[in-house]
């Protein structure tokens, strides 16, 4: 009984309803010109106190609201919100947006028409049936103060058991009317997905939309791990190292601070730069991306800081590169003197070469391997994000150890589908 009363007149019950008397609200304009139709063509002058007529005003009114909503494509929107909101339908089995397609407009206007249809019907139910329901419940007390003539009963109908059965049939009334209400928004909730639901193309759209935002996303972590990830690593070592030689060395420990200063003191700014990305436009006092051309011998100097012995043999002109080449060329040379910072550690030479043949730019990175060293848990990302960037600009990338030396070549080309943002 508990369960009965929850489905006619629980909370879900009452929201749909609501849904539905909202129809109806939005049926009235739609029925208003459905009179200045139907009271011409049947030469009646008071189309609203005579009920048929009304009912035929409706019916001439639904097919300028599929009209509406095939002209409006935002009418989807509005009843898409309206569903999320009143009818318990998942957010994920409806569309997001107006619609497009000629199939998404003509199943919107199907949903708009039946929406307006229910809704009109049981709206008009919920105006007349309670202050009747409410006349049968209150007619015995009315006949016993006043009589049947006080509240113009028929003598046929004044009888004592009839009497008594217009409570019930009052609340039988009301019951029906919340029935009938429950019964319509259920299926309009179960027919909100198949008519408001997104299209192969919203699908496509929204798909497109994730990749990318999701590119954007990979791109500031590629960013964040390759800029501040290497400012990092110099830090640690330099920091570890002076800490060691703080009561030998004084002048060491001068040296090792001042190299932190200027690591810390770029990697800011180095990060204004990352943190652009998510800006919309080019906000003014946005530090520039570092590129090949024109911070290269900061951060072999800031490297060799750090302790590692680099030897650097570059015969590619960093001003003659493309703007985009030159920033990623940039971030992986960076990246993959952190990984010998990282796994090989201070004090082993770095051999870096960054040369120019047959139409493509070549980067190789070469330093000892130490295999009493361990990585760093959850490492790995630095070699996926050099494969990301290469991939990008259309180049290779080949990275592993052999003979004792750990060997990081990428080969990019000088022009081709760039596709970096």
């Amino acid at each position: 009984m508990s369960r009965f009363a929850r489905l006619l007149f629980g909370r879900r019950a009452r929201r749909r309803w609501i849904h539905l008397i909202l129809g109806g609200a939005l049926a009235m304009p739609y029925v208003f010109v459905g009179q200045l139709v139907v009271g011409p063509a049947t030469d009646s002058r008071y189309v609203f106190n005579d009920l048929p007529l009304q009912l035929l005003s409706f019916a001439v009114g639904l097919p300028l609201a599929t009209i509406t909503a095939v002209l409006f494509p935002l009418t989807r929107s509005l009843e898409a919100g309206a569903v999320r909101s009143l009818c318990g339908v998942d957010s994920g089995l409806l569309a997001h947006g107006p619609a497009r397609s000629r199939a998404a407009k003509g199943r919107a206007a199907a949903w708009f028409t039946l929406h307006l249809g229910f809704g009109g019907i049981i709206s008009g139910m919920s105006l007349a049936v309670p202050p009747f329901a409410g006349f049968l419940v209150a007619l015995p007390l009315l006949v016993r103060l006043g009589g049947a003539e006080l509240v113009g009963l028929p003598e046929a109908l004044d009888h004592t058991w009839v009497l008594a059965l217009a409570p019930v049939a009052g609340v039988a009334t009301m019951v029906a009317l919340a029935g009938c209400a429950a019964v319509s928004g259920t299926l309009l909730a179960r027919w909100a997905p198949a008519l408001l639901g997104p299209t192969p193309e919203d699908r496509l759209a929204a798909a497109e939309a994730r990749a990318a935002d999701l590119a954007v996303r990979n791109r500031l972590a590629r960013e964040l791990h390759d800029s501040v990830g290497h400012a990092l690593s110099a830090v640690t070592l330099q920091a570890s190292a002076a800490r060691r030689v703080l009561d030998s060395d004084p002048e060491f420990v001068r040296e090792a601070l001042a190299a932190i200063e200027d690591t810390t003191r770029r990697s800011v700014g180095e990060l204004d730069a990352v943190l652009g990305v998510l800006r919309e436009g080019n906000t003014p006092g946005t530090a520039p991306a570092p590129t090949l051309a024109t911070d290269l011998a900061g951060l072999l100097r800031r490297t060799r800081a750090a302790g590692l012995r680099v030897t650097a043999k570059v015969t590619a002109d960093g001003e003659a590169l493309p703007p985009v080449l030159s920033r990623e060329a940039y971030r992986i040379v960076q990246e993959g003197l952190s990984n010998a910072l990282k796994h090989a550690g201070a004090g082993v030479t770095v051999l870096l070469r960054i040369e120019v043949a047959d139409g493509h730019l070549g980067i190789t990175v070469e330093n000892p391997v130490d295999c009493a060293r361990e990585c760093r848990p959850g490492g790995g990302h630095g070699l996926r994000g050099i494969a990301d960037r290469a991939r990008l600009l259309g180049g290779t990338t080949v990275a592993g150890a052999e003979q004792g030396t750990w060997r990081l070549y990428v080969r990019l080309p000088m022009r081709g589908p760039v596709d970096c943002p």
